[in-house]
């Protein structure tokens, strides 16, 4: 009970120290509030006696690419998806409470986009290019008690600097960051499993400690105390060193774990490490790091090994954008984001192709989702004229490095990228650099392997360099879109598993199923070009993809698959567009149809999906194909009662993957029809319904139906309590509904929406091709849905409404709390 008791009181006290509250030998304070910001590059912006009254009040994070309109002649083009990029001042007033010279402040900051630089009271405290790397500051001597200015000015105006949508500004947290002159180092204190043997788990923990007195010896003594999820001490370790002055020194100490509850896919299992530094009796230093215990392992034949059990990565790539919130994303935005994924069976996150922002990684750690924490998407050899590698050279080996110390206590982090389709593959420096970016992420973590995202390990211009894939002999060679050479009809990873048996694989990146949400076309025959993108038609991207995904299910030593991508996001597209639809859920987090297809092999929860909507004006009587995703045994297929026959998969699929072992590669290779199902049917208005048979033997149900015309609108909330939190938000989905509350699948209407008690931070329908202000109080709905976002800043019942002209309008009430 004591040691219970214990824990809660370190837990209480880390709380009063975040608040002020208490005397602290490290206080942690939030430096988001409160901020004034201004468009443009005003002169004199850094100095003390500059006048910013008439500058904007607002909150971090913040982006205010996201604010601005689309606009063609924007010099980042469709890179950003058009929107506006340039200068921007950030200055802040604070003062220090109980300040003291003895102590030591610096400014963190989680990343801002980009060539940051910092003043404190007219003093210059530096520049940071890389708009994803994590930060921070010494404030002295510069800091005193009271009246300081904190002044912040970002250039994004140099473009085009990126191939995708980066946001501009202080878009992630910053934090005021209070020691001692002993204390442990920026990100000084990693815990690593060592390995887990009959119910015992041996963790590895180092503390490193840095004294920043001129002179002399201490002697430190450090605890480190590892806590479970229910507050009971799980391990514990001590140590003494001695540290000199301006200098650093670390303690490594092996803490035994009884009865582990392991950190998994399925059970995300997370303990707390405290971490106690004292000097003479005295506490100096005191941390708190969450962290996982679990062992993971790559195997050359069995591929991916965690807990000791294979895991093949079902995975997906994420930009960091997100909707309508832009680069500054509220936690709760990507909390629901990882939620849907993982109902649809996705386990894995690639960050592509940059650092995301720390609370990104802390969820994937409470979601039970596992991360290739990507580092750059171009070294030496650029992609666009104004990008990275202007700043590479100088600046790689820190960025590099930070990403590494930041993120490497994460159990979610399984695997570093250091590259992305790099330019640098081909040239004479790549296999060097490579190899200093190898080294330097094993310097900072031993216990993962790392890769990067390769397209030119065959090319039709210029190979990738036997010496350069050689530096990841003992790594992963990650494959970007392995099934491009389709006239070899075969996998690369076939030809390479032959050529190179020693040979870790994993798909870095590949070919999914996106398109517009609900769009279709058909075609003269009846058939579904689905999506509608010419790309994905289900005659060829979609089957490819499921190719892909059957050898990739079939064969242990392919670690997994990145599809290209999880969600819709901004950038890399063309007038009048704002981003990209590659993703299998649209930027409002709505699902499209390629989800089902995924979690009909991913999941064993018994799937019945089928498409397209059955609102095909001017089809009548024509032949149309009715495309089903599913995991069950048989589906028998009624358009309007008659029923078109039952079809049957090929063989068992997601839970009896050793039966599909009887197939040869080539049967593998050539034969797609048990992964989706499909009926030839005459078009008539009204309803088409899927009858399905689990394995289980149960009977499920699906249907589609000719919707009428718009009658009302329906709003569904994520969650009816929210907290009062800049971090929390609630997600109403906007539906229109015929007066048989059936969705419209074409609704378009034009939706206005009122706040009480809240503030609606960003609206959103899925459709790239509306260039409408996210930041707007209404939406035009896009294939008979749209999205708006509120945020609570005090305890109160919300009310929100929605509204459209010759609809029946709706209302919902949310509770904040505190």
């Amino acid at each position: 009970m004591y040691r219970k008791i214990n824990m809660i009181v370190v837990l209480l006290y880390l709380a009063l120290n975040a608040i002020g509250q208490q005397p602290s030998p490290r206080t942690v304070t939030d430096f988001d509030a409160n901020w004034k910001f201004k468009l443009g590059d005003p002169a004199g912006a850094h100095q003390i006696s500059f006048i910013d009254k008439d500058w904007r009040v607002l909150n971090l994070p913040h982006d205010w690419s996201i604010e601005g309109e689309n606009n063609q002649n924007e010099p980042g083009a469709g890179n950003v998806g058009y929107f506006p990029s340039g200068k921007g001042w950030y200055r802040k007033a604070f003062d220090v409470q109980g300040f003291s010279n003895n102590r030591l402040y610096s400014i963190e900051f989680d990343g801002v986009y980009m060539n940051s630089e910092v003043w404190l009271n007219g003093v210059y405290l530096g520049k940071r290019p890389y708009g994803y790397a994590s930060f921070s500051y010494n404030l002295l001597p510069h800091l005193k008690a009271r009246g300081n200015i904190l002044a912040v000015r970002v250039d994004n105006s140099i473009q085009p600097n990126s191939r995708y949508y980066t946001g501009s500004g202080i878009s992630r947290h910053v934090r005021l960051i209070e020691t001692n002159k002993v204390h442990f180092e920026k990100w000084g204190v990693i815990s690593y499993t060592k390995n887990v043997n009959v119910g015992k788990a041996f963790l590895h923990v180092e503390a490193s400690v840095l004294n920043e007195n001129n002179e002399g010896i201490c002697k430190a003594f450090i605890k480190n105390e590892i806590y479970d999820s229910k507050l009971n001490l799980a391990g514990i370790g001590e140590s003494t060193i001695a540290i000199n002055g301006k200098q650093s020194a670390r303690c490594d100490q092996e803490i035994l774990v009884e009865s582990p509850e392991l950190w998994s896919v399925e059970t995300p299992n997370l303990y707390t490490l405290i971490s106690y530094l004292y000097i003479d009796g005295k506490m100096t230093d005191l941390m708190s790091t969450t962290i996982g215990i679990r062992t993971i392992e790559y195997d050359v034949d069995k591929g991916f090994i965690l807990n000791g059990m294979r895991v093949k990565m079902k995975g997906v790539n994420l930009h960091h954008d997100a909707g309508a919130m832009g680069a500054a994303v509220p936690e709760r935005v990507w909390e629901r984001r990882l939620e849907i994924l993982k109902e649809g069976g996705c386990n894995a996150i690639r960050t592509a192709h940059n650092v995301f922002a720390p609370e990104f990684y802390d969820l994937c750690d409470k979601v039970g989702m596992l991360v290739m924490d990507e580092a750059f998407d171009e070294w030496l050899e650029g992609k666009r004229d104004n990008s990275y590698k202007l700043h590479f050279a100088k600046w790689y080996e820190q960025d590099l490095k930070t990403m590494v110390l930041r993120d490497r206590n994460h159990p979610s982090v399984v695997m570093w990228s250091i590259g992305n389709e790099v330019p640098d593959q081909s040239s004479k420096e790549g296999p060097e650099l490579a190899e200093k970016m190898i080294m330097i992420c094993r310097a900072a973590d031993p216990t993962r392997l790392i890769t990067s995202g390769n397209d030119r390990i065959v090319a039709d211009d210029t190979p990738a360099t036997a010496e350069f894939l050689a530096k990841f002999n003992d790594e992963i060679v990650g494959y970007n879109y392995p099934d491009r050479w389709r006239e070899r009809r075969e996998l690369l990873f076939i030809i390479d598993r032959h050529e190179f048996p020693g040979r870790r694989m994993v798909t870095t990146e590949s070919g999914g199923m996106g398109g517009p949400r609900g769009a279709y076309n058909i075609t003269r025959g009846g058939g579904v070009r689905f999506p509608a993108s010419p790309s994905n038609i289900l005659t060829s991207r979609f089957i490819d993809t499921e190719q892909r995904w059957k050898f990739t299910l079939l064969n242990d030593y392919v670690i997994g698959d990145f599809m290209w991508t999880g969600i819709d996001y901004y950038g890399e597209t063309s007038w009048p567009s704002r981003g990209a639809t590659s993703g299998y859920l649209d930027n409002c987090g709505f699902k499209k149809d390629g989800f089902y297809f995924f979690k009909s092999i991913w999941t064993q929860e018994p799937t019945l999906h089928i498409l397209p909507n059955w609102n095909l004006e001017g089809k009548e009587g024509q032949v149309i194909q009715v495309v089903c995703f599913t995991n069950c045994t048989e589906v028998e297929l009624f358009v309007n009662g008659k029923s078109y026959g039952k079809k049957t998969l090929e063989f068992p699929r997601t839970g009896n993957i050793e039966n599909w072992r009887t197939y040869a590669p080539t049967k593998v290779m050539t034969s797609t029809a048990d992964l989706h199902l499909a009926w030839d049917v005459v078009y008539e208005p009204g309803e088409v319904i899927a009858v399905g048979k689990t394995r289980a033997g149960e009977e499920l149900k699906t249907r589609i139906i000719t919707a009428g015309k718009p009658n009302k609108i329906r709003l569904t909330v994520d969650r009816d309590i929210i907290r009062a939190l800049p971090s929390d938000v609630a997600h109403i989905t906007v539906g229109i509904l015929d007066a048989d509350d059936n969705l419209v699948p074409l609704a378009d209407n034009l939706v206005k929406f009122t706040v009480e008690g809240a503030k609606l931070i960003g609206v959103e329908s899925g459709n790239m091709a509306d260039l409408s202000s996210a930041k707007a109080s209404e939406r035009k709905a896009y294939g008979g849905m749209c999205l708006a976002i509120l945020q609570a800043e005090k305890p109160a019942i919300i009310k929100f409404m929605a509204t459209s002209e010759g609809l029946k309008d709706c209302v919902v009430e949310i509770k904040a709390i505190r």
